[in-house]
């Protein structure tokens, strides 16, 4: 089950808000952990169990963390859950990438074993880490209570796609929450918001990206149109899945951080890692960069433990060798920024800062999208007219044309103006009257497009 879909939005979600609010505040927590069990079950059924099985181990490993006797035998405790839960994640999510790249070495092959990968195990499985490393630093207080543990882990909301939820941020949360009608009609407004983002801008550029990469008439101006869309479509897409996840957390009384900020107006590498996804970034900042010595070593013991951060960061993202030079470009791009770069990329005009870096993501995007080397070098020559091909084509101008519309929606959206905009004081009372009417205009449009059985894919599934 996904949020832009039928039996979400007008099955699944109405009959638990319903639940949840008629029910005492004492059995809030046990709707929640039951309405998360069944959603993950309606797409899951069998990894149902997979998950109940993280959760008790995570929940017993946490209690033997935090009653040990000493630092060293909680280190041990820790290390131990650690093994169990990402060793599970590494078996069902990157076995057969395993033995594939053994296989290129040997005579007689291995067979693959084609294991199914569990919707949102990165993500759960990061949450169960980052919870038993902080009760061992003694950064959050140890879970007594498997169901409210239980609540945390697999809280529907963003057990899919994010955002990586820690402990920390919703402890106090899980024991007591406000609900008011004012967080709740927020809650609406910002998951209506993303799934206008998700279904009305990501899906429709989707479409476009998939022509492209089916169409044998290439040209340098289909090139880019399917580089600019395709950054703008992962973009939309994931952030729309953030807003959503952030929207029901507030309907539910929680409030998650935040995943995305304006990523696209970054002025640096290192800026628009500060921007995008910012929950995992932060994840592996705390939990592996920092714990390696960060930038308080030697130069190449830094350049290491940079470019071990981002070669985990891309194989997260998915058991393929593209994923992991996506990881590695940015790797080398933040070194070579940090050492030598910044100095002078302060220099530039930030207009020119914006678009260098954008240009440098789009090509990071291409990698990320690419099945295997070729295809890849061949996009990106494709932006330079490599192999003598066209400029332009009738079938490029023909896209160009149907596209443009949603394109240019997407790069302002893709930017504050319209939250400046909204925000000002001038305007800001007819906003606040109007938006009711937009909102339920996005919803009816959103449906429309889902009823119609549009292009609705689901990129998360292979985090």
């Amino acid at each position: 089950m996904v949020f832009s879909s039928i039996t979400f939005l007008f099955y699944f979600l109405p009959i638990v808000l319903l639940i949840y609010y008629i029910v005492p505040n004492k059995f809030k927590n046990l709707v929640l952990l039951i309405a998360s069990f069944g959603f993950y079950f309606y797409g899951e059924p069998i990894y149902v169990l997979l998950m109940a099985f993280s959760i008790i181990s995570t929940y017993i490993f946490g209690r033997l963390i935090d009653k040990a006797e000493d630092k060293k035998q909680a280190k041990s405790y820790l290390i131990l859950a650690i093994i169990i839960s990402i060793g599970l994640l590494v078996y069902f999510k990157y076995t057969d990438f395993i033995i594939q790249n053994i296989n290129l070495w040997l005579a007689n092959k291995i067979d693959l074993i084609h294991v199914i990968l569990p919707i949102g195990i990165s993500f759960y499985t990061f949450q169960m880490v980052s919870y038993l490393v902080d009760v061992y630093r003694g950064e959050a207080k140890v879970q007594k209570n498997i169901l409210k543990l239980a609540t945390y882990v697999s809280l529907f909301p963003q057990l899919i796609a994010g955002p990586i939820v820690r402990y920390t941020t919703i402890e106090e949360q899980l024991e007591k929450r406000e609900y008011t009608v004012e967080n709740f009609s927020l809650g609406v407004r910002r998951f209506v918001l993303g799934l206008g983002k998700k279904v009305l801008i990501a899906n429709v550029l989707g479409e476009v990206v998939n022509v492209f990469l089916a169409s044998s008439e290439k040209s340098v101006l289909f090139y880019w149109i399917y580089a600019i869309a395709a950054m703008l479509q992962i973009y939309f897409d994931f952030s729309g899945y953030s807003d959503m996840a952030i929207g029901l957390g507030k309907m539910f009384g929680f409030e998650f951080l935040e995943n995305f900020n304006y990523p696209y107006i970054a002025t640096s590498i290192t800026d628009f890692w500060r921007r995008w996804h910012i929950s995992l970034s932060s994840w592996f900042r705390d939990y592996v960069y920092i714990p390696l010595g960060g930038n308080r070593v030697s130069k190449l013991k830094w350049i290491r433990n940079i470019m071990i951060v981002w070669f985990l960061t891309g194989l997260w993202h998915g058991a393929a060798w593209n994923f992991i030079m996506w990881g590695v470009y940015f790797g080398i791009l933040l070194i070579l920024e940090k050492a030598f770069l910044s100095k002078y990329i302060q220099k530039l005009p930030k207009v020119v800062n914006i678009i260098l870096t954008n240009f440098i993501v789009m090509i990071s995007f291409i990698i990320f999208n690419g099945n295997g080397i070729n295809q890849i070098l061949e996009n990106i020559g494709g932006l330079f007219g490599v192999k003598n091909i066209p400029l332009v084509s009738t079938e490029s101008i023909y896209y160009f044309k149907s596209y443009l519309i949603v394109i240019i929606l997407a790069i302002i959206g893709a930017t504050p103006i319209f939250k400046k905009i909204a925000t000002s004081t001038k305007i800001e009372k007819i906003i606040n009257l109007i938006e009711p009417i937009y909102l339920i205009c996005i919803l009816i449009i959103c449906t429309s497009y889902i009823i119609d059985g549009s292009f609705n894919p689901f990129l998360y599934f292979r985090f």
